[in-house]
């Protein structure tokens, strides 16, 4: 089996190790734009080993937001700002990944920080929620149930950000279809009280997944690899499970997903969600044995040791990391030198790598051809 340090080839993409940067709101944009804290704040982590960093979830239109500060993809304008991004993380040797997102009923709230909960309201930057039907998040303000125009305005949205993430040149879409946001309520029934073509039966929930998995992979080129982000269970009784999780996984491999990353949760406020290191890896290991498509492994991993054995054993394809790399953007460094793996150093801090690390070429003479978006 594998390593953590082995390299994985997805599609024409070539991973140089296991590690990922899952994406994680930053809540630090203005009108959707990056800034210089997204380059420092991605920058650093592709300074620091990973295989490939993603963006936070990026929303597909303005609407489509969790704050009012959150990235954003639904304009032209905000390309370059991301493109600036993008050569940072490529010249570093790793990958440059978007996760497009809808928040749906969960948009249009308050950042963590501001002193407030629940939803922004219009007057103060904010605006109507959209969902599948016009059932709320738990102190949220009820949304406005999409009608089919909306639901296929919707997946235009989708595949013309795929659009603009090419441009930018990302190497790696990623579509967002869990944590309680916009696919994934219309994945749910807990959430998705619909008696139309979009509602009720497991086909019917699904399609709109299907439908923006197939525009986004025909905006997206063949040769680079498109992730599906998936909370494998509600962890509520009658709602969204691991069972799902396989069938729709087992559909949208045909359909042009090369990887699924398995979360959890996110859909209920009351969910009772047993946390404890690795607790979603199962989901991982189930959904890439039974539907036979790769799988990422995320929540709670954060030793080298851990990382490692999800990897050797079989249980996920790669790992993705979120808040052990906030805490130290370098832990890939750090994991190959206990591991013993090959991980090159960025040449400008080899002085403090250990004896023997090899040094990456510094980013200004970095070839950028071959595998760029």
């Amino acid at each position: 089996m594998p390593t953590l340090f082995d390299a994985l080839q997805l599609r024409d993409l070539p991973l140089r190790n296991r590690i990922l940067v899952s994406p994680m709101c930053q809540y630090s944009s203005d009108d959707g734009f990056a800034t210089d804290w997204h380059l420092v704040h991605l920058g650093s982590r592709a300074v620091g080993g990973a295989a490939a960093v993603f963006t936070e979830a990026t929303a597909v239109s303005a609407a489509g937001r969790i704050s009012p500060e959150d990235l954003g993809i639904w304009s032209d304008a905000h390309v370059e700002p991301l493109a600036r991004i993008v050569r940072f993380v490529h010249g570093q040797g790793a990958h440059a990944g978007m996760q497009l997102a809808h928040a749906g009923r969960k948009g249009s709230t308050y950042r963590p920080w501001a002193g407030a909960a629940g939803s922004v309201p219009p007057a103060a930057g904010g605006w109507t929620a959209i969902a599948p039907s016009a059932v709320a998040f738990e102190g949220y303000a009820v949304p406005q149930a999409l009608t089919e125009a909306g639901i296929a305005g919707i997946v235009r949205e989708f595949a013309a950000a795929a659009r603009r993430a090419r441009e930018a040149g990302f190497r790696i879409v990623e579509i967002h279809a869990a944590h309680g946001y916009l696919l994934h309520q219309f994945l749910s029934p807990l959430s998705n009280r619909r008696d139309d073509r979009y509602g009720g039966s497991f086909d019917h929930r699904t399609r709109l997944t299907r439908e923006v998995v197939e525009a986004v992979r025909r905006e997206w080129p063949e040769r680079l690899p498109v992730f599906l982000r998936l909370s494998a269970t509600d962890w509520v009784e009658g709602g969204w499970d691991v069972e799902q999780s396989v069938e729709l996984a087992r559909q949208l491999k045909p359909l042009g997903v090369d990887l699924v990353d398995c979360s959890s949760g996110g859909l209920v406020a009351h969910a009772r969600i047993p946390l404890g290191p690795g607790y979603q890896v199962p989901f991982a290991e189930r959904i890439r044995r039974e539907a036979e498509i790769a799988t990422g492994a995320v929540g709670l991993i954060t030793t080298a040791a851990q990382a490692d054995e999800i990897v050797r054993a079989g249980r996920a394809d790669a790992v993705l990391l979120a808040r052990q790399l906030l805490r130290d953007p370098y832990w890939p460094l750090r994991a190959a030198a206990e591991l013993g793996g090959t991980e090159s150093w960025p040449a400008q801090y080899l002085r403090a790598a250990p004896a023997g690390t090899a040094a990456r070429a510094p980013a200004a003479r970095r070839s950028e051809s071959g595998t760029g978006g």
